[in-house]
């Protein structure tokens, strides 16, 4: 009888370590495992159209406001990390996602407009690396045909079908239950956005010797060359596509929701993560898009690969292009995760007694395949899919992502969470200094928006649905 107690004993301990505070089961994150996931987040498809955004500003504007942007995304960072828990940051309540901490210190109104501009994001994120993967794709496949056919051949390949494989890969990955169990997946991510940056340096390096100097101008791309219009809404633009290369906020609250229990605090682990991540790729950004613009000047493309041509070496450009579409396989997952989520946990709770939504079928020794997930995230990866053959624009796109989700998701939520939960006083100097930076960023967001619709609305003009190809 003794026996039998102490065993249930022992039981009760194992199956009270398993679990954290909340009663979940024990989270397994550390530092190197967020870092490993800001970085996919972060380094991602947007690093490619650095280039074209410092030819857009020049020498000194440019190095300047993608500095300025680090500084702005690490800040705001660590205000939002502080809004994990709510009360003491040992034992507060946690909030696992971005919405859930904008419940916990604003709620209201407020609550609404950052779910739908947070998901409405995530949702064109999906489009973006859909179209960029595309892109890549679509690169190797020009070069191999350069290479078997020569250089002359016209070479026009469809991206239809590659977003269509790209399509594929992610219904398959998105069957991943949730954020935590994808760490694996990250990590081969940021090794892939190393591996293509790496090669980006490399080929930007030589091109600059071939040239036999520097090029590109204190000022960018002068009149002339475009128009004064063309001028300010490029430059706009460029502000867009920097503050969209920048751009996890909206996640950061999920990814910190996967590092383990204190000590010590979640926040403290995550300001480490994000200063480690922001380092590293505000030094890969500069790096990249500097040497991009002494390499093509002017003429930068608006993807960095691209720009060096499908020939020699044909061999590491398909290298360079494998990895952004590895890399951007994981990236997806990273910014869809928390959607997939939001949508089933709604699902569950408008519906808590449809075997639909609930049953789970076990397959193998530890997946649990669940119906509504296959059907829901497979539809969600379709649509994005076929948007992105309607709207295969990728530098506007791109630019229009950064200025939409940049001033509220990145700045104006995490100032007014940390104001409300530091207490700050209405008109105090920390105040009144986080609403002119809240402000400074808001024109900012407005005027790279205005700039990237000017873009799309160019595009469309001579656009056909289906039709494009490279």
């Amino acid at each position: 009888m003794e026996v039998s107690i102490e065993l249930s004993q022992n039981e009760k301990h194992e199956c009270f370590e398993s679990f954290d505070d909340d009663g979940r089961l024990k989270r397994k994150g550390t530092m190197w495992t967020a870092s490993a996931h800001i970085i996919t987040a972060v380094i991602g498809s947007g690093v490619l159209s650095l280039a074209w955004a410092i030819a857009q500003l020049g020498w000194v504007a440019g190095p300047v406001v993608m500095i300025l942007f680090s500084f702005v995304i690490y800040y705001t960072s660590s205000l939002l990390s502080d809004c994990y828990r709510s009360g003491d940051p040992i034992s507060g309540k946690r909030n696992y996602t971005y919405t859930d901490a904008v419940t916990a210190y604003l709620g209201g109104l407020k609550v609404n407009i950052c779910g739908f501009i947070q998901y409405a994001n995530l949702f064109g994120v999906a489009i973006s690396y859909t179209i960029a993967s595309s892109i890549s794709m679509t690169a190797i496949r020009r070069s191999n045909c350069f290479h078997q056919k020569g250089q002359n051949s016209p070479c026009h390949i469809s991206s239809n079908p590659y977003m269509i494989i790209f399509g594929v890969i992610e219904i398959i990955f998105s069957q991943i239950p949730d954020f935590d169990q994808i760490w694996w997946l990250s990590i081969v991510a940021a090794v892939m956005s190393f591996t293509y940056s790496c090669i980006g340096l490399a080929l930007g390096i030589v091109q600059v010797v071939a040239n036999g100097g520097i090029k590109g101008s204190l000022t960018g791309i002068s009149i002339g060359a475009v128009t004064e219009t063309q001028k300010i809404w490029r430059s706009l633009q460029a502000f867009g596509d920097i503050a969209f290369a920048y751009s996890y906020s909206m996640i950061l609250i999920e990814i910190q929701d996967t590092i383990k229990s204190p000590p010590p605090s979640e926040a403290k682990v995550m300001k480490k993560a994000t200063l480690l991540s922001v380092e590293v790729t505000t030094v890969f950004y500069l790096l990249c898009g500097c040497l991009g613009y002494a390499a093509f000047g002017d003429s930068a493309p608006g993807n960095l690969l691209t720009g060096f041509g499908f020939y020699n070496p044909f061999w590491l450009l398909d290298i360079a292009n494998a990895a952004i579409v590895i890399h951007l396989v994981g990236a997806y997952q990273v910014y869809c995760q928390p959607l997939f989520a939001f949508i089933e946990k709604w699902a569950t709770r408008k519906w808590p007694h449809s075997e639909f939504i609930s049953r789970e079928i076990k397959i193998g020794r530890s997946y649990k395949l669940n119906l509504f997930r296959l059907v829901w995230r497979t539809a969600f990866v379709v649509v994005t899919t076929v948007i992105s053959m309607l709207l295969p624009f990728f530098n506007d796109i791109v630019g229009l992502l950064g200025a939409v989700g940049f001033w509220p998701l990145t700045v104006y939520f995490p100032v007014e969470m940390y104001i409300v939960q530091k207490k700050v006083a209405k008109w105090s100097t920390r105040w009144v200094c986080l609403q002119m930076l809240s402000f400074a960023c808001l024109v900012v967001s407005l005027a790279a928006a205005v700039g990237s619709i000017a873009g799309v609305v160019s595009d469309l003009k001579v656009f056909r649905p289906f039709k494009s190809s490279y």
